[in-house]
């Protein structure tokens, strides 16, 4: 027996790569601004090591 074709075959494909993409940028976005806070904290700590070092 043959499959009917579904309703919107392209466009559920289409639905499906495009929120993968957002989800996509979405985590990178996520990895970047943790990353940047984090290098942010470590550049902190740096500076507040150094600030109280005995000299």
């Amino acid at each position: 027996m043959p499959v009917p074709p579904s309703g919107g075959g392209a466009r559920d494909d289409r639905d499906t790569s495009e929120r993968r993409f957002e989800r996509g940028v979405a985590l990178r976005a996520g990895f970047y601004i943790f990353g940047t806070h984090l290098l942010a904290g470590f550049i902190w700590l740096l500076f507040y090591v150094g600030e109280h070092a005995h000299k």
